[in-house]
């Protein structure tokens, strides 16, 4: 069920969704080489602690995970794309480092991810990340009142296509609000005209996501952290929107 929000709740989430910037910004600036991806964890619990809010992440036990999740932040590292559990690892040298974060402040939510390179970025590196973020802008670009969800899909698939990238559907975009995980789904690949109609009200989160040279994914053995099938790098980003009568307004910038 699509759940749409009024003005004064897509403000609410506005509140949240800058708090999430925040914290992804200061992640951002801290990911350097010889950090901690558990200095990273501590960092985020810390300041969800702080401001009194609530990480979607922990105990999170969707069917596609194994038990509960026990971090505040994806850390996903190289050729991992999405759900990586922080472990023991420090960062090195030209390491590609994917951050998704989604809190809730006083029974709203909002969710983004950033990819960053740490240290001297290879130029494939480079490039694959910039594709997510062309292909993030274009799908908001594209979330018009009156489009539908294939408008968005296929917004980010042809980015994708154009800079030689395969597309994996099994996980994308979806809607949130007063949970992480709301319907609808919105894939990264799609046909234009097609799907849920967008309206005034819809809150969704967008989030490109691809491997350097496969589609398909393989989960680690810790049951969470996926990654491309052929080891290949990867990059993620991702913000929280909501669609209004005037077009897309992105919720996750900082203040």
């Amino acid at each position: 069920m699509v759940e749409l929000k009024t003005a004064r709740e897509i403000e609410r989430m506005r509140v949240t969704g800058q708090f999430v910037a925040e914290i992804l910004g200061e992640l951002r600036a801290r990911a350097q080489v010889g950090v901690n991806l558990l200095e990273l964890e501590q960092h985020v619990r810390q300041r969800i602690r702080e401001r009194g809010a609530n990480s979607c992440y922990w105990d999170y036990a969707p069917s596609f995970g194994r038990g509960p999740f026990r971090n505040t932040v994806c850390l996903s590292v190289n050729d991992a794309v999405l759900h990586g559990l922080p472990f023991d690892y420090t960062l090195r040298d030209g390491d590609v480092l994917s951050m998704d974060l989604a809190v809730g402040i006083d029974g709203w939510v909002a969710d983004s991810a950033t990819t960053v390179i740490v240290g001297t970025a290879a130029e494939s590196d480079r490039r694959l990340v910039r594709a997510t973020e062309l292909a993030l802008d274009a799908a908001i670009a594209a979330a018009q009142p009156g489009n539908r969800i294939g408008d968005i899909s296929a917004a980010i698939a042809a980015v994708a296509r154009a800079h030689g990238y395969p597309v994996n559907t099994e996980f994308g975009g979806h809607g949130l609000g007063r949970t992480m995980h709301e319907d609808p789904h919105v894939p990264n690949d799609g046909a234009p005209g097609r799907g849920y109609r967008l309206r005034p009200g819809l809150t969704i989160a967008l989030e490109p996501w691809f491997a350097a040279t496969t589609d398909r994914i393989v989960t680690d053995p810790d049951g969470w952290t996926l990654r491309s099938a052929d080891g290949s790098r990867t990059a993620h980003s991702e913000h929280t929107i909501a669609i209004t009568a005037d077009g897309p307004t992105v919720l996750t910038l900082a203040a």
